[in-house]
């Protein structure tokens, strides 16, 4: 119990210096999402902390995912009639996207020969944590191995985000919105909420919705398969 608090304590500090850091320096690699877990395992590794002895705190910190997954719901009020009026447009985009997600992720799979509970593992990486592990058990695959993925495809995503938005020329908040909560879930969310609050409020909602879909699509995935 001792060294699950001594961990929390650990991984808030390295949050909150991260947050400054990226403050000052707001460059993508300075991202706390990227510096934290660095950090994390290199004080693991210094300290021959195993995952087992750190998940006593830690995952403590996971399970807060889903309250904090709730509360995307007040920007949502704050912002509903925008939310209203483009909701054709989101509904539409963040479906489209699921589904491609859905499907490329078990397409490029074929090449290497994945095993089924590899793909099943990979599927849901373009949700939002809590449901892409929930998920994966689901349908058979291994969340710590769907975690690692969506945490890889939050990154990247927005790592690519604004160079994206840059070299395509989008202008308007809805649109960055979109992009950011279906291609970079968790991840693409925080960044939209840097850049402006309705940019945040529409990439929760797609974040949301994409979960929904691809709820819906992986049966589908399924059958097919």
């Amino acid at each position: 119990m001792t060294s699950g608090i001594v961990w929390i304590a650990i991984t808030v500090i390295c949050f909150r210096l991260a947050r400054r850091l990226h403050a000052r320096h707001p460059k993508w690699y300075l991202s706390p999402i990227v510096v934290v877990p660095i950090a994390i395992i290199v004080c693991m590794t210094a300290t021959g902390t195993s995952v087992a002895a750190y998940n006593r705190g830690g995952s403590l910190l996971s399970d807060l995912l889903q309250p904090a997954t709730v509360a995307f719901a007040v920007p949502l009020y704050k912002h509903y009639e925008l939310l209203k009026k483009h909701a054709a447009a989101i509904l539409s985009g963040v479906a489209l996207g699921s589904f491609v997600a859905v499907v490329s992720s078990a397409v490029l799979m074929l090449p290497m020969h994945a095993s089924p509970q590899l793909v099943a593992s990979i599927v849901p990486r373009s949700i939002t944590m809590p449901i892409a592990m929930s998920v994966s058990q689901t349908i058979g695959g291994i969340p710590s191995v769907t975690a690692i993925f969506v945490i890889v495809t939050g990154i990247g995503g927005s790592m690519a985000a604004p160079a994206l938005i840059r070299t395509l020329r989008i202008r308007g908040s809805v649109a960055k919105g979109v992009l950011l909560g279906m291609g970079a879930h968790g991840a693409g969310t925080s960044l939209a909420y840097e850049w402006g609050s309705e940019e945040g409020a529409i990439a929760s909602v797609s974040m949301i919705v994409a979960a929904v879909v691809t709820l819906a699509v992986i049966p589908l995935w399924r059958v097919a398969s």
